[in-house]
């Protein structure tokens, strides 16, 4: 049996993964998570007792603890998810990024590849190492266009930097030591177990409690917005038919301003939720001080893997966040829990 270990696996998408993984895959997973504030177990309640999942706390920058998993484990292929991800927290202390998402990539990267030197040649021949990434490397589109796989790298913020240097990394391990690896850019993902620090989540708790919804600048930023099952499809796809070696694009087809999906989010949040006192939600909205360093505009090109891979996204925009909402309304607990921490949905990332 296959055995996959996912880094982040307690994440946003790495448990999303995970799930999929387990409900119609055939293979082990082990999850690697450090569990920092954005890592929930609860996450994973529905397969915390599956047969075929083993979780592992631990580091991906500690070089001992990543060789001990795969030396224990013996892994056909990492899914390579933990990353500090939230742009502003980026902004006020950049130095966790830089040893997480990159430090940690090159320590899974160089495990990887001592790894797979010492398996016989057949296993090492099956072996996969897909490193999953972000559309933010490629820095700001201007009106027109789209990213695509050969567009330049021109991050903005410390964590798209430290984002394009794993990339960088990854490529290079594949080209100079033939590490079979997979790469995948994806657009701004939303859906089920999203930590309510970032722009849809926060916004749906906020509208239920009747707190002011910020919009960064002037609400004109445009995202491509891409489900979150939708994406680990992808990725499965990738893992499993990809070229090693190639760079994947994953996006939603579907742009969006920032304004926009506040106000369809008020909208669903008025619809399912209906006589909140405070209602029109939308009532609650607040333009504040702009981002350092905001990309005005991401969309993605993904047109190589629908053509190559035959994947393409399920889910529309208005259907996912009406799935999403009503998942946070139905999920209280675990709401409550990923709220009870450190972070109470305060405003970061002014430096």
């Amino acid at each position: 049996m296959d055995t996959i270990v996912v880094t982040g696996g307690a994440g946003f998408i790495g448990s999303c993964f995970v799930r999929q993984c387990l409900a119609q895959q055939t293979c082990r997973v082990v999850n690697l998570d450090k569990l920092t504030y954005a890592g929930n177990l609860d996450s994973l309640r529905s397969v915390s007792d599956h047969p075929r999942y083993v979780f592992v706390r631990g580091d991906i920058a500690d070089r001992k603890t990543v060789e001990r998993v795969m030396d224990e484990q013996e892994p056909t292929a990492i899914v390579h998810f933990a990353a500090e991800s939230h742009v502003d927290r980026s902004i006020d202390g950049p130095a966790e990024f830089v040893r997480t998402n990159a430090l940690g990539t090159f320590e899974l990267l160089d495990a990887a590849r001592r790894y797979v030197g010492e398996i016989p040649a057949e296993r090492a021949e099956k072996f996969r190492f897909l490193h999953v990434s972000t559309d933010e490397v490629y820095g700001s589109l201007g009106p027109t266009g789209m990213f695509t796989e050969s567009s330049p790298y021109d991050p903005s913020s410390p964590y798209s930097a430290t984002k394009a240097a794993a990339d960088h990394l990854a490529r290079a391990y594949f080209r100079t030591y033939k590490l079979p690896v997979l790469v995948t850019n994806c657009s701004n993902n939303y859906g089920p177990c999203q930590f309510p620090e970032k722009l849809i989540p926060l916004t749906i708790l906020n509208a239920l409690e009747g707190k002011p919804l910020p919009v960064y600048g002037d609400g004109q930023n445009v995202r491509d917005w891409l489900f979150v099952e939708d994406h680990c499809r992808a990725l499965w796809r990738v893992l499993t038919a990809g070229r090693p070696g190639e760079t994947y694009n994953i996006g939603g087809n579907c742009q969006q301003k920032n304004i926009d999906v506040v106000r369809t989010i008020c909208r669903v949040v008025d619809e399912l939720r209906p006589g909140l006192p405070h209602a029109p939600c939308s009532s609650l909205i607040t333009f504040v001080r702009d981002r350092p360093g905001h990309d005005r505009r991401y969309a993605i090109d993904a047109s190589k893997i629908r053509r190559e891979l035959g994947w393409q996204p399920e889910h529309d925009f208005d259907a996912g966040i009406r799935r999403t909402v009503r998942w946070y309304l139905d999920n209280t607990e675990w709401v409550a829990r990923a709220s009870s921490g450190e972070y109470q949905r305060e405003r970061l990332g002014l430096a």
